[in-house]
């Protein structure tokens, strides 16, 4: 990033991965069912609202989790551990340094861009590019004001890294519409092109 004061300009360096929390709203029980907050969804809109929507929208996953119970607490582990989800994530990557190394994109080049995150514009063009009714989704999901311009970018961006953790070398609907889920617009219900439970466990297109 570069700062510009006065006569001089200072470059600082700004690649940095941004992990946050907060609550759901003031009181912190918004949508927890029994006991849930008294003034929702008022309260949750206008507590979330304390953050911009351009800072928002340069987030690129948002994860809504409920309250864990007693209950919860009995239940067996996820079918997929630490581990699983690990080997996942490496063997992704691998697909993505060998996708950039058989394109024969220069090695510097390559090795900056390693991981989809720091893709570039034109490596984006290349290879998130989703099949036709991906785009229509995605293009649906621009239409009824879900995307700005950096959202666009950001979703395909992510729907390629969904894409390469199912092993798939294409972009279909479903990584789209998984990526879209993860995209935060407004609190309350969302629109029809989000509505699509996530990771399906078979190809629905």
């Amino acid at each position: 990033i570069v700062v510009a004061r006065a006569n001089a300009h200072v470059r600082y360096p700004a690649r940095f991965q941004l992990v946050a929390a907060m609550n759901p709203c003031r009181c912190g029980l918004g949508g927890a069912g029994r006991g849930a907050c008294g003034k929702a969804p008022r309260c949750q809109r206008d507590y979330q609202n304390r953050i911009s929507g351009p800072m928002f929208d340069r987030i690129d996953l948002t994860v809504e989790t409920p309250p864990v119970t007693a209950a919860d607490m009995a239940l067996p582990p996820p079918a997929e551990g630490t581990a699983e989800a690990s080997a996942r994530v490496l063997a992704a990557r691998a697909m993505q340094e060998d996708r950039l190394r058989a394109a024969g994109i220069d090695p510097d080049t390559a090795r900056d861009q390693a991981v989809n995150a720091r893709a570039s514009g034109e490596t984006l063009d290349r290879f998130a590019t989703p099949d036709d009714a991906g785009r229509a989704l995605l293009m649906r999901a621009g239409a009824a004001g879900g995307l700005t311009a950096r959202g666009w970018t950001r979703t395909l961006r992510l729907a390629r890294t969904i894409a390469d953790l199912d092993g798939y070398d294409g972009v279909l609907r479903r990584h789209i519409a998984e990526a879209l889920v993860y995209r935060r617009t407004t609190v309350g219900p969302q629109g029809d092109f989000e509505r699509q439970p996530v990771r399906p466990e078979a190809p629905a297109y």
